[in-house]
């Protein structure tokens, strides 16, 4: 048996916002609101599914500087082109990571800086 990655934890300044734009890009729901400010967001089915789980934990301290995950997510609806369009009116922008311009994907922040990529393919 192998293991497989069940939830991602990401330090963040504001919980709500930022589980508000990942529930709204990816299609998930709030599944727990902790006293402490913590947010689990993920697939409706909750915990254990085949998509991991996001819980944002906040913190005060500044961010860390060249972060060395990110995600990369693909539309499953519509092409590249409208899912940037949405993604940008949710609140991500673009980021320049040295990028040459030619790449299949662009590269987005989301409303905390955390970079990640809008991939070109469209999963089902």
């Amino acid at each position: 048996m192998a293991s497989r990655i069940s939830e991602l934890v990401i330090k963040c300044r504001d919980p709500q916002r930022l589980a508000a734009f990942w529930c709204e890009a990816l299609g998930f729901v709030v599944l727990e609101t902790g006293d402490d400010g913590v947010v689990e967001v993920g697939p409706e089915e909750g915990f254990g599914g085949l998509q991991p789980t996001l819980i944002f934990i906040p913190v005060t301290e500044p961010e860390a500087v060249g972060l060395r995950l990110h995600f990369d997510v693909n539309a499953t609806d519509r092409d590249q082109d409208a899912e940037l369009e949405r993604l940008l009116k949710l609140g991500a922008r673009p980021a320049d990571i040295g990028q040459t311009g030619e790449e299949p994907w662009h590269v987005l922040a989301d409303p905390e800086g955390n970079v990640f990529c809008l991939l070109r393919a469209r999963l089902s």
